[in-house]
């Protein structure tokens, strides 16, 4: 009888997020669903404010075969940090099972724990209270190394994409309850160029090792290098394609063919991935630069918006208009 009300717990769970799962790809859906149910038979999904996916794996969004499945849930105060320790070793189960992480040797794992535990990178949960999550802590929300956070991490961008760039797949949407604690600064763009500039230098340190697939991690750097600087520019959350064509814009008109070649090379291997040493060695100058084109674009934006702003007006008045009468 217990195992009939669980089943049929389940179905109605799944009956409930079915309808925000339109669009995404077979392989995210079901992890979703074997995610949902885990949480329901382990510690009641009563116990969840709201389950968020964000990032490439949305239906219509950049998904390629590097992508991970970015899930953000948001628990109740009351459930304790032991019950969220316990359900994560489970999830990692599941990410392997269906092809998100791929299971490694302790050397392997030990050597690429430490850039995912310090950015959170190629993890596909992540499991936060709702207090933290009101408060906008961010390395309480992506359990994150909470130094290398504070020091490098770009927390508002990030926070940011997660909120223009997500979807509500369980529960309440609390997206717009951190939305006035973020403010992006040129601060954050000089954190984005440490953080993706040190997993790009950790990407050509592990290449030897083919094992690792270190290319991946030059991918991402990019990507987000790609992404936290098209939202300080223009505060949005455009598809790759797109933000590429503006950043390619962004060059003088002879280097525009090599930013395009790169760029094209980017997205090819994001589909097809290899260790391409030419491009890896590229990247942390192509890192450097789209960081720097973003904060002369803004700042040069700025200051024709504030010319404009300022600009006194000449008005011609004719003779007729005169003298003022009262």
């Amino acid at each position: 009888m217990k195992d009939t009300d669980s089943s049929e717990a389940d179905e109605k769970i799944e009956y409930k997020i079915s309808n925000n799962l339109r669009g995404i790809n077979e392989q995210s859906r079901n992890y979703i669903r074997d995610i949902v149910v885990l949480i329901n038979r382990e510690i009641g999904i009563n116990k969840i404010i709201s389950i968020i996916l964000f990032g490439s794996q949305q239906a219509d969004n950049d998904n390629t075969i590097v992508s991970d499945c970015d899930l953000l849930f948001i628990f109740k105060n009351r459930v304790s940090d032991h019950h969220i320790k316990e359900i994560e070793r489970y999830f990692i189960a599941l990410e392997i099972k269906h092809n998100f992480k791929e299971p490694t040797s302790k050397l392997t794992n030990n050597v690429l724990g430490v850039i995912q535990h310090s950015t959170g990178m190629f993890v596909s949960h992540f499991l936060t209270k709702q207090k933290y999550w009101e408060q906008a802590v961010f390395h309480k929300i992506f359990r994150v190394n909470k130094v290398f956070s504070a020091a490098f991490a770009p927390r508002n961008i990030v926070l940011s994409n997660v909120i223009q760039n997500s979807t509500i797949l369980y529960g309440d949407d609390l997206r717009n309850v951190i939305r006035p604690k973020i403010k992006i600064s040129v601060r954050e763009m000089f954190r984005s160029t440490v953080m993706n500039l040190f997993i790009s230098f950790f990407a050509l340190l592990i290449a030897p090792k083919k094992e690792l697939n270190s290319i991946k991690y030059q991918l991402e750097a990019i990507k987000w290098s790609l992404k936290a600087s098209n939202y300080y520019c223009f505060e949005d959350s455009e598809l790759l394609d797109k933000i590429i064509e503006r950043f390619v814009s962004f060059e003088k008109p002879k280097a525009r063919l090599k930013a395009r070649r790169f760029y094209n090379n980017f997205l090819e291997l994001r589909n097809q991935p290899f260790n391409s040493f030419k491009f890896m060695l590229q990247c942390p100058f192509r890192i450097l630069k789209i960081h720097i084109k973003a904060i002369l674009f803004r700042k040069l934006t700025k200051k024709k918006i504030s010319k404009t702003k300022f600009e006194v007006k000449e008005y011609s008045i004719s003779p007729r208009d005169f003298p003022i009468r009262y």
